[in-house]
C-alpha cells in the first residue's frame, strides 16, 4: 500500500510500525448510511500484531481514505499507549524517591519527642513501688 501522507509515515516509523506487521481487512459498514453502507466494504478494521492493538474505522464513504485514518488511529492508540508506560515507570521511580527521602527535621524531632514521652509513660509503669 502507497501513503502519500509523509507525516504520517514519519510517524510509523518513529512508533516501529511497520506495513507488514499489520492485518487489514474490510468489512461492510454498520449504521446510518442505507444501501450504500450495507453493500460495500468501505470499513477498515486495522490489527497490529505486535501490540494486538486493533482500529477499526468506518468515517469515510472512501475504503482508501479510512485506511488513512485507521493508521493515523492506530498510532493514537499506540502513542497513548506508550505514554502510559512511560508514565507508570515515572511514578514508579519518584515513589522509590519520596520513601528514600530523609525526614524534615521537625518531623524527625516530633517523632523523636513522642517517642520520649511514650517510652516514659511505659517505663513508670513497670517501676512502681510496693507501698505495702
Amino acid at each position: 500500500m502507497v501513503i502519500d501522507d509523509e507525516s504520517l509515515l514519519k510517524r510509523m516509523r518513529k512508533l516501529g510500525i511497520r506495513e507488514e506487521d499489520l492485518d487489514e481487512t474490510f468489512t461492510r459498514g454498520t449504521g446510518a448510511g442505507g444501501q450504500k453502507i450495507n453493500k460495500t466494504s468501505s470499513t477498515v478494521v486495522l490489527r497490529h500484531l505486535p501490540s494486538a492493538v486493533e482500529v477499526r474505522c468506518q468515517r469515510e464513504r472512501s475504503q482508501s481514505l479510512n485506511r488513512v485514518i485507521a493508521r493515523e488511529e492506530l498510532c493514537d492508540k499506540l502513542e497513548k499507549k506508550l505514554q502510559a508506560a512511560r508514565q507508570e515507570i515515572r511514578d514508579v521511580v519518584e515513589k522509590v524517591k519520596r520513601q528514600n527521602r530523609k525526614r524534615p527535621r521537625g518531623v524527625k524531632e516530633g517523632i523523636l519527642r513522642t517517642k520520649r514521652k511514650r517510652s516514659e509513660v511505659k517505663r513508670q509503669r513497670s517501676f512502681r513501688p510496693n507501698s505495702d
